[in-house]
Order: C-alpha cells, then sequence, then structure tokens
C-alpha cells in the first residue's frame, strides 16, 4: 500500500509540473479573445482505449438477423497515470483504434434520458469485477461455475439490456444464468459524482478584488492547487479567508486575488489529484475519436485526475467569461455568458444579438445535429471572438433501429482472446495487462478577456492518437 501511495505521488507531482510547464507558454495578457475550445471541458480522467481484455460471446438478435459479438471488459490507460475497467454502454456502435476519453456527467452521454440508468450502475456494484468472489457470484446467480470470461460476458450482456434495450443472450449458460439475474435484481441507484471538477472553469472581474469563487468537486481527500506558470506579478489563489491556497478538498472555495492597478489580462490554476475514479461515471470518445462507443466505468485504479479554470479581468468596461457544456436532455450547446464590468456586453451567437447587463449572466442553448461536428462561434464588441466546436454523441446507435456494427466492441479494437488478468482494479489498485500511456490531460489557456480550452496530448509507449 505504501509504494502504491508513493507512485501515485510521483505521478501527481509530474502531472502538476507538466500542466504549469504548458499552461506557461499559453497564457497571454489583456486583448482581445481569439480562440478555440473543444466542448465538454470537463474535469476528472483522461484515458485511452487499450482494448477489450476480459470477455466471452454474445448474440444479438435482430430484425436482420443475429450476429455474434464479444461481451467483456475493456481497460484503458489513464494520461499521467492509472488503469481503468469499463464496460460497452453502445453495443451499436464500433470502438476506434487507441481512441482517446473523457469523464463526463451521464447527462452528456446516451444516458441523459435512459429511465434505467441508474439500474446499470447497480449492475456494476454487484457484479464482476467489483465482485469478485466468482463462486458466490455464481451461487447467487445459480450459475454453477463462473469464470472471469464468462463473469464479465453475463455481466456486459445484462448491461446492455439496459443501456441499449437490446435483445442479447450470453452463449454461454452460466454467463446467461447471471445476465438474467442481474436485470431481474436490479435497483435504481443515483449517478456517482465526478472524480474531479471545478464550477464555474471560467470567472471574471475587475481588478483589485478576489474573483470566484471557483468550487472544488471530488472524491480525492486532497487535490494540489496550481496557479499557471508565468502568471501576472502579484495574482495569488486564495481561499475565502484570503491566505494563499496551495491544497483543497471537497467544497473548497478558490478565488484569483488580483491586485488593485493591474493590467488587463488573465491566468488560470490547475487541479490535479491521485484518486480512484467512481465506479458508474460514463467515459465518452474524445476528438477524433468522438464517434467511439461510449463506455461506463466498472473499476479503477490510483488515478491521476485533473481539472482547470480561468480568470479574466479589467479595470472598467464588460468583463465576460464565457463557458460552453454539451446539453444532450436539450439536443445542443448550452453556452453561458457572465459579466462582472460595469458595461454591458454585447455578442452575437448562433445569428442572434444578445446583450448582458453588468453582473448578470444568460445560457443560450444552441441546437446542434447528433452525430455532427459544429463550431459554435460568439462575437462581441472590440473583436472579441471565440469558437467552441466538437460533435454531440447523446445517443445509441442503436436508438433508431438497424443491425449493430459489423465490428462491435471487440472486433475493433482486438484483445486477447483468452480473457486477461481479471484482478478487481477497485481494490488490488493495479494492473499487469495495458502498458501505461501517458499524456498530459485539459489544460486552461485564455487569450485576453475570455476562458479558451484546449487539449495537448503527450505521446509516450503505445501511441494514444
Amino acid at each position: 500500500m505504501l509504494s502504491m501511495k508513493r507512485r501515485g505521488a510521483a505521478r501527481l507531482a509530474a502531472a502538476v509540473v507538466a500542466s504549469g510547464l504548458v499552461a506557461a507558454g499559453a497564457i497571454a495578457t489583456a486583448g482581445t479573445a481569439v480562440a478555440d475550445e473543444t466542448t465538454p471541458a470537463h474535469g476528472g480522467a483522461t484515458a485511452t482505449l487499450g482494448g477489450l481484455k476480459i470477455f466471452d460471446q454474445a448474440v444479438v438478435h435482430n430484425d436482420g438477423g443475429d450476429q455474434r459479438v464479444g461481451a467483456g471488459l475493456f481497460e484503458m490507460a489513464v494520461d499521467n497515470g492509472g488503469t481503468l475497467q469499463t464496460y460497452c454502454i453502445d453495443i451499436h456502435n464500433p470502438t476506434q483504434q487507441q481512441a482517446k476519453y473523457q469523464e463526463v456527467p451521464w447527462s452528456a452521454s446516451s444516458l441523459h434520458n435512459n429511465a434505467d440508468a441508474g439500474k446499470i450502475r447497480w449492475i456494476l456494484q454487484n457484479s464482476y469485477p467489483q465482485v469478485n468472489d466468482l463462486a458466490a457470484l455464481a451461487s447467487k446467480a445459480g450459475a454453477g461455475n463462473l469464470t472471469e470470461k464468462t463473469a464479465a460476458a453475463g455481466t456486459q450482456v445484462a448491461i446492455w439490456r439496459f443501456s441499449d434495450h437490446a435483445k442479447v443472450d450470453a452463449v454461454d449458460p452460466a454467463a446467461e444464468k447471471l445476465a438474467a439475474y442481474l436485470e431481474k435484481s436490479a435497483q435504481s441507484v443515483e449517478e456517482p459524482k465526478a472524480s474531479l471538477t471545478l464550477d464555474p472553469p471560467a470567472v471574471s472581474g475587475k481588478s483589485g478584488s478576489k474573483l470566484g469563487p471557483v468550487t472544488v468537486h471530488t472524491n480525492a481527500d486532497s487535490v494540489t492547487i496550481s496557479p499557471a506558470a508565468g502568471a501576472p506579478a502579484g495574482v495569488k489563489i486564495v481561499g475565502k479567508d484570503g491566505k494563499p491556497v496551495t491544497s483543497a478538498t471537497d467544497g473548497t472555495q478558490l478565488f484569483f486575488d488580483v491586485p488593485k492597478g493591474a493590467a488587463d489580462g488573465s491566468t488560470s490554476l490547475t487541479a490535479q489529484a491521485a484518486t480512484k475514479v467512481p465506479v458508474g461515471r460514463a467515459f465518452t470518445g474524445i476528438g477524433e475519436h468522438a464517434k467511439s462507443q461510449t463506455q461506463i466505468l466498472a473499476g479503477s485504479s490510483e488515478s491521476t485526475v485533473s481539472a482547470a479554470a480561468t480568470v479574466s479581468w479589467k479595470k472598467q468596461g464588460a468583463i465576460p467569461a464565457i463557458t460552453a457544456e454539451k446539453n444532450c436532455a436539450k439536443g445542443g450547446v448550452d453556452v453561458t455568458a457572465s459579466n462582472k464590468g460595469d458595461e454591458a456586453f454585447r455578442f452575437q451567437l448562433a445569428g442572434k444579438d444578445y446583450e448582458i447587463a453588468p453582473g448578470k449572466s444568460q445560457t443560450v442553448t444552441v441546437p446542434v445535429a447528433e452525430d455532427q461536428p459544429y463550431e459554435i462561434t460568439i462575437k462581441g464588441a472590440g473583436g472579441f471572438k471565440k469558437t467552441f466546436s466538437g460533435v454531440l454523441d447523446c445517443k445509441t446507435a442503436g436508438s433508431g433501429g438497424g443491425k449493430p456494427s459489423p465490428k462491435p466492441s471487440p472486433a475493433s479494437v482486438g484483445g486477447n482472446t483468452g480473457g486477461g488478468h481479471g484482478t478487481d482494479l477497485a481494490e488490488t489498485g493495479s494492473s499487469s495487462a495495458t502498458p501505461m500511456i501517458a499524456g498530459v490531460a485539459v489544460v486552461l489557456v485564455v487569450v485576453g478577456g475570455a476562458a479558451v480550452f484546449f487539449l495537448r496530448k503527450k505521446k509516450a509507449g503505445t501511441p494514444a492518437q
């Protein structure tokens, strides 16, 4: 256990240094914001899909005929250290090789309107690998003898019956009995909280005051707080009492203390922690892998998670902070603009004009087509411009009917057909089956008066993407 904590501390220290170095070259001072951001900018874990590792066979029944697919556990390598095990919650959609994923709330995934989402989490908590006493699990399910492969297959089949409402059966009789038991016994459990987020991810205001608050939400015991390297002189990250802050816990409120007379500008902070990602968190593809099938967490080693927040300030005038987040319930992207200045902030968005009075904020939902790349641009006075881009992936591929992908979950990523190591990552905190793929997570950058997020990848070992 001691060595595990030391490894976690080393990974965390490396991650903080990496984030600081990236931010150092990216922070600009006063001026007009002209930048792009990939949405959403959730904090938490970012990971690379390694493949289907522990699985057996299942049969999907469709109007066009039956199709045999692999069903079981995937593994992901977390950026900056850690390993995740996941199940698929999008049976008709293939995975992509070495796809990059991010941790997201259910509201930003296909679970947003699924009344059975809570039952999926119950299955994850009450089956393999969280329950790794296979004899006891088999006894409860009346399944005879279960192996790691058949336990994983039975669990995946039960999940698909709720995530995709698919007609699917496990090939192995014991796996099928487990699936039937889990389906019948499942109860609704609430959504798990994020491993780490900062709310809001962008603030603004007049120089000469504490700007914020930015609230830390995390399941970690402690979070390291680091200012961006190269932050303007005199700007500090402080708590409610005005004292400098270098660490935080769940619920901590952070502020940017900007001295009076500071030149108009901007900066950021990064929060980092080593923790286990809660079982049941959703993971969606990002960047070029945005359409890789959605996953749900079944087990986590101690992993590096991160989040960031930006601040911009001026002496006078409109001082906007703009964020964007996918809203699957409304089929679009919520763009929120707040103004902490002493003049109205006027801007154009989706062909309409808006005005935010001092001290006010407004959220506008921009409709976006499912599975289609989008670019949402906000233009304001003085040449202000900010663009958010991404892909809205809010539905399972089978929600419109049709056959499953000719390359469903296992076939598209490979993996060994013999199963895998079978350790319960939530308990052991380690894995010998997947190489560690390090990378720099989401790093916060500000240009002028707007908060801007961008993704920078660092490759090590097996290419991430």
